[in-house]
């Protein structure tokens, strides 16, 4: 056996169990649908043995698209001539919603030869909760091996593995089942078999009585989506301080030993002045992942979508869309991948016009910058809400919004972005997070963060420099190549009262909006030689930006698709480079109209 196959129901903790058999950091979340691609690696017991984590469906008849090609793919796999070993991850407190399933993947497991193993998991939750399976019997009414094991915990796992790689077990006995008898034995299993107690049941159905109340759900979901922006800001401002601390030391050390010229100008201005400024905010992102992450696992995700399905609905949108679009609040990327599970391709491609406008981590540095420019420090009700991290947050929201009115005009213009579909969501049960997986997993997402943008912004600011530098050796930034460039595209963005500075580093977050903020250190790091190369914000303020034209600066920041890799996958996974160009040149537009609107706004209310 070279090839081990792990299928299972969206939310079954097939994914959790891949990780432990593996010791890969693959993608885990309490929310139904959200593997959407075919996972490898290696059983770490025995590097001979592939492990595959196949997308999570409720059975093999398909109800969506991504649906259907996880069951084609598994069903080639199965009819390979690769020896393989199917295991059905099964949730233990939800017997009677896998056991069809569970059936139909024996039933094709016979067909095509191949052995099936069940690993019937959430066994710590069975045990917690003073439940009862009995293991046994559900093996022989199934005719396979049941192996009861917990991924949470890690109980079970090393008898699972040795089963695993014993000989292969027998055939399960359901080869020539026909689907009404597979249905008919799946309800049997299900009453027979499903756990015995009902303080699970009693206590999700209390949790969910406050979260999804009429009245009491609203509140909550407010309350919770506030704090979760909040947080984003006040809980990462420490992680910032450390940062900066760490960029001021290191270039203060290393400009104390190198001696003055083109190479001490270059390392302060370009790496600690571009690069520094950029790393300052890395810390925004892995807290905004560690919450979002906790969110999935806690199993409140989906009962965010269930109460946002009847607001969404008014937009165009479903509740189906609420995980997109919150992905979307990470990053772009994932959150277009996320919408690959929605069976409706109107609903997709509208789902796709509200993404981009999302507040994605690629904005959070320059929000957080032109905050501390704008936002006094300070805070209120005793210390519990910050003024910066409630500027944040209606930044956020202000984000949601137009995202959800761009979507509701775009849908009301064209009736075949619209469709009325039956809105069915399975609510997981409430987990506590798990706090290591969680953890690395924001880790790795802020490092690809800077990983991803790092280069681009190197590139950005070593041409920036460049420019800015000669001829006259960064004596005069305004007689440069740099400023002379920036005079010339100036007259597009001095009607949002931005100068050529701004101008330059506008033109080149089009690359990817991180790219701003480095630009900007570098182009005050020539200007002004401050020791502090990574105090852009004070450089900033008292270059004498206004208040008006800092607020014009944040909407053309919330409306405008500046990254290049989501024009380029909105044009693939739509399938469309015209929908995707569209999109873009439509927002730049839209952007710099609003931008405007809200200078010359401010401009008279703010003298």
């Amino acid at each position: 056996m070279t090839n081990l196959l792990l299928v299972g129901a969206p939310n079954s903790g097939k994914s959790a169990l891949f990780n432990k058999l593996t010791g890969l950091s693959h993608k885990v979340a309490n929310y139904p649908g959200i593997t959407v691609d075919v996972g490898t690696g290696t059983l770490k017991s025995d590097p001979n043995v592939t492990v595959w984590d196949f997308p999570g469906t409720y059975s093999l008849n398909a109800l969506s698209g991504e649906e259907q090609v996880a069951i084609d793919t598994l069903k080639t796999a199965l009819r390979s001539d690769d020896d393989a070993l199917v295991a059905m991850v099964w949730d233990a407190t939800r017997l009677e919603k896998g056991a069809t399933y569970c059936l139909q993947v024996a039933r094709e497991c016979a067909q095509a030869g191949k052995p099936l193993v069940v690993l019937l998991n959430m066994m710590d939750v069975i045990e917690s909760d003073g439940l009862d399976v009995d293991v046994s019997g559900l093996s022989k009414a199934l005719g396979v091996p049941v192996l009861p094991v917990s991924a949470r915990t890690g109980d079970g796992l090393i008898e699972a593995e040795a089963a695993l790689l014993a000989p292969s077990p027998d055939l399960a006995p359901w080869a020539d089942t026909p689907d009404m008898l597979i249905a008919g034995t799946a309800n049997q299993i299900g009453d027979r078999f499903a756990p015995k107690g009902d303080l699970l049941v009693r206590r999700q159905a209390h949790i969910d009585h406050w979260l999804l109340g009429t009245f009491t759900g609203g509140v909550a979901f407010v309350v919770i989506m506030t704090l979760f922006f909040q947080a984003i800001f006040t809980w990462a401002a420490p992680l910032m301080d450390g940062v900066e601390s760490i960029v001021i030391a290191i270039g203060s050390a290393v400009a104390s030993v190198m001696p003055e010229g083109i190479v001490s100008d270059f390392v302060n201005d370009a790496i600690f002045g571009g690069l520094g400024a950029f790393l300052v905010f890395a810390p925004l992102v892995f807290i905004l992942t560690l919450i979002v992450g906790a969110m999935e696992d806690s199993g409140y995700l989906a009962r965010a979508a269930l109460i946002c399905h009847r607001p969404l609905s008014f937009f165009g949108l479903s509740g189906k869309s609420f995980v997109p679009l919150l992905s979307g609040v990470a990053c772009a990327i994932p959150a277009i991948y996320a919408a690959r599970t929605m069976s409706s391709r109107q609903e997709r491609l509208l789902t796709y016009v509200a993404i981009p406008l999302m507040p994605c981590s690629a904005r959070l540095p320059v929000y957080a910058l032109l905050i501390a420019i704008l936002i006094p420090d300070e805070t209120a009700l005793g210390g519990l809400i910050g003024w910066q991290g409630l500027a944040m947050s209606g930044i956020y929201f202000f984000g949601i919004m137009t995202a959800l009115l761009v979507a509701a005009v775009v849908s009301r213009m064209d009736d075949t972005t619209s469709s009325e579909q039956a809105f069915i969501l399975e609510l997981p049960p409430y987990r506590l997070p798990e706090l290591r997986p969680i953890i690395s997993k924001s880790f790795n997402r802020a490092m690809h963060f800077i990983r991803k943008a790092g280069s681009v912004i190197f590139a950005v600011t070593v041409v920036v420099w460049f420019l800015g530098y000669f001829p006259n050796g960064g004596e005069d930034l305004s007689t440069s190549w740099l400023a002379a460039l920036g005079r010339f595209i100036e007259p597009v963005f001095s009607p949002l009262g931005l100068d050529w500075r701004y101008g330059i580093a506008i033109i080149a977050s089009f690359l990817a909006r991180e790219v701003f903020v480095g630009t900007l250190g570098t182009i005050f790091g020539i200007e002004s030689a401050d020791e502090d190369p990574a105090a852009l914000a004070d450089q900033i303020a008292a270059s004498g930006l206004t208040a008006a034209s800092g607020l014009a600066l944040v909407v053309f920041f919330t409306i405008a698709l500046q990254c290049v890799s989501t024009v380029a996958l909105l044009a693939r996974e739509a399938k469309s480079s015209q929908f995707a160009l569209k999109l873009l040149a439509s927002y730049m537009v839209l952007a710099w109209i609003a931008a405007w609107l809200v200078y010359s706004l401010a401009s008279v209310v703010l003298t």
